[in-house]
């Protein structure tokens, strides 16, 4: 007797398309990634060439500067600055035993941003043509300085983001940490990026490491354009674009790293104070976003859907393939992926976080 299969929900075959094609869209955009997006290689720093000063705003990281200060010391730029923004554990004198220019920082004016005002700062203190903002927890391995100044060249861009290698060792750092990547990586094609003039929406720059020329901050008005902006990094370049110069960004691989967070709830408290201005300010596309990775990335597993080995395997191979492009590939960064349907899930502290009307950081609270 011939048996009559039961026809599939309505709801489940849409369901099933929705998340498909945004896995799909997904998929595709890591493919293209793995092919056109630039990676730092390391190189001399040209003889002859242009003044460089690194730059580094620094608030309360007298932990962190023993590791990651030294290297970049070794760069061999002009010069090494160090704004010690009213640190109480000691900034300022460990940054100079080891060698860098302290600049002490001065009261926020109202209306500014932490930030902003440490870089604003720095700005008006340095004497280089290329300017390279870059956080005291990023690591410059040798070669980096070089490597940047040849991809600044080859890129022909005024802002020159980097995006640095994730160095994560606790368990707690890789459960969302490494989500940097997998932001940029799976949503930002990077021929897109690469328009002229860009579009506001396919804009991007990592605060981490920025490389500005000279003449396109002057032009900006300096930091002073972003004065009151969490996301400081992204609204600037958005900014430089529409001014008609050109943005870029670039993987930093082996050149370039850094060790953001170092537990679960410093990563809720970092992404949290970040998640609501990457999804535009608006609490609704925030919550669609959450949605949406819910959908395809925890549901495929808790669901009992037909033919949804497909969505499954996509949940779990999505964050492989990112830190394979990202240059992650040891066998703890690789097994990252078996995180992905939890990922979703993982994040939810963050959101509640991010609902806020304010939200903290280093001891400030901003209001969203």
């Amino acid at each position: 007797m011939r048996q009559h299969r039961t026809p599939e929900p309505g709801w489940a075959r849409a369901y099933r398309t929705v998340t498909a094609v945004w896995l799909l869209g997904k998929a595709l955009t890591l493919a293209v990634n793995a092919v056109t997006f630039p990676r730092l290689r390391p190189a001399p720093v040209p003889v002859g060439g242009p003044r460089v000063s690194i730059l580094i705003p620094a608030r309360n990281e007298a932990a962190n500067l023993p590791v990651t200060l030294p290297g970049v010391l070794a760069q061999g730029a002009h010069e090494v600055l160090v704004l010690d923004d009213r640190s109480d554990d000691g900034t300022g004198d460990v940054a100079r035993h080891l060698g860098a220019r302290v600049i002490p920082g001065e009261a926020r004016p109202d209306g500014w941003h932490g930030k902003p005002w440490a870089c604003q700062q720095l700005l008006r203190a340095a004497s280089g043509d290329i300017l390279i903002f870059t956080d005291a927890d990023v690591t410059w391995h040798p070669g980096a300085l070089g490597g940047l100044l040849r991809e600044l060249h080859a890129s022909g861009a005024d802002l020159l983001s980097v995006q640095p290698r994730q160095s994560n060792v606790t368990p707690g750092e890789r459960l969302l940490t490494p989500l940097v990547d997998a932001a940029v990586l799976s949503y930002f094609p990077f021929p897109l990026l690469r328009m002229t003039p860009p579009h506001p929406l396919a804009t991007i720059a990592n605060g981490q490491v920025m490389a500005y020329r000279r003449a396109a901050l002057t032009r900006m008005g300096g930091y002073a354009a972003v004065r009151d902006q969490v996301l400081e990094d992204t609204v600037m370049a958005r900014k430089l674009g529409q001014l008609g110069l050109r943005v870029s960004t670039v993987m930093g691989q082996g050149c370039i790293g850094v060790r953001m967070y170092r537990s679960y709830p410093e990563s809720v408290a970092g992404f949290g104070k970040n998640a609501l201005p990457i999804h535009l300010n608006s609490r609704a596309f925030m919550l669609a976003s959450v949605a949406l990775h819910v959908a395809g990335h925890t549901l495929p597993w808790l669901l009992p859907l037909p033919n949804r080995t497909a969505l499954r395997a996509a949940s779990l191979l999505e964050r492989l393939a990112v830190n394979l492009i990202a240059g992650r590939r040891t066998p703890a960064d690789l097994a990252e992926g078996l995180l992905g349907p939890v990922t979703p899930l993982l994040a939810l502290p963050v959101l509640v976080r991010a609902l806020r009307r304010r939200v903290s950081w280093k001891g400030r609270e901003y209001r969203q």
